[in-house]
């Protein structure tokens, strides 16, 4: 019979291409074998929200192909595989193929993540912690901190209320009371750190009595913010992140304040100064 079919083909990559050419291939009879390196089938469409030119969901197009590569009976998938060695002629190839081990059997596999979740490769088994030192804290300072934790105590949330108070008390969050309040709390300091840093209210590095903070939004800076920086770091010999030496002023930036009619603005503290020329930048810092 010179029509039968007969041998198998091999597709390598099992993304979008790769799936559409195999089901291509097994819908003619022929049996495939499709190798990607990858644990599982899909490629890089998988990361796509669109595609080009229809604005289609990747997903949307990327699904069903997947499915059907997974339930096609002449479709075989060695995934979490490479091709090491490819010998022969066209019609006789023999392709040497190199499965990594997953220490998974996938026939059994449920998708329950309990192997990720206690693989000793990727996580160090559990060991004792170390003890952690006493924060560093004066008498007086302890003392304040403990104050503040017993006020917020109570409540179901009271981390953000004790940075909030501890930041308004010192200007800053010092590490060793982060410390403290991650062993009173009994909170993971990874948590506390998490939550200090993510906030633009919250600094781990000392700030001046007064905050200085010049608005470097699109019409403030068309409008001169730039001269007016310059103003503030002659006046007060700093540049932005840092205090000046009696611990008085601090100065910053940030990108808009909102109040983009009266640029340019500076605000001090919670006091906005509006349509600042650089000329008077020296005389708003007299009143504080």
């Amino acid at each position: 019979m010179p029509n039968k079919k007969v041998g198998a083909a091999l597709v390598v990559g099992g993304g979008i291409a790769g799936m559409q050419a195999a089901l291509d291939l097994a819908e003619s009879g022929i049996k495939v074998y499709l190798v990607d390196k990858n644990p599982a089938i899909g490629g890089v469409m998988a990361q796509l929200d669109k595609t080009f030119p229809t604005n289609d969901c990747a997903m949307c197009t990327l699904a069903p192909r997947m499915v059907d590569c997974g339930r096609h009976i002449n479709i075989e998938k060695l995934t979490y595989s490479e091709i090491v060695d490819i010998r022969g002629e066209p019609g006789r190839f023999r392709a040497q193929i190199r499965k990594k081990a997953r220490s998974v059997d996938p026939t059994k596999c449920t998708g329950c993540e309990e192997c990720t979740q206690n693989c000793l490769v990727r996580y160090k088994a559990y060991l004792e912690p170390a003890p952690v030192p006493e924060p560093e804290l004066t008498p007086e300072e302890r003392s304040k901190v403990m104050d503040i934790i017993n006020h917020h105590r109570s409540k179901v949330a009271p981390l953000i209320g004790v940075l909030q108070d501890i930041n308004e008390e010192f200007r800053y969050l010092p590490a060793p009371m982060l410390r403290y309040v991650s062993q009173d709390l009994d909170i993971p300091l990874a948590h506390i750190l998490k939550v200090s840093t993510f906030y633009s209210l919250f600094s781990l590095k000392p700030r001046g009595k007064h905050i200085i903070t010049v608005c470097q939004g699109t019409t403030c800076f068309v409008r001169g913010a730039e001269r007016i920086m310059g103003e503030l770091k002659q006046t007060l010999g700093i540049s932005p992140g840092e205090v000046t030496d009696d611990g008085k002023f601090s100065l910053e930036t940030v990108r808009c304040i909102g109040c983009c009619a009266l640029a340019p603005c500076v605000r001090i503290d919670q006091e906005v100064h509006a349509s600042i020329r650089p000329s008077r930048a020296r005389d708003i810092l007299t009143g504080y």
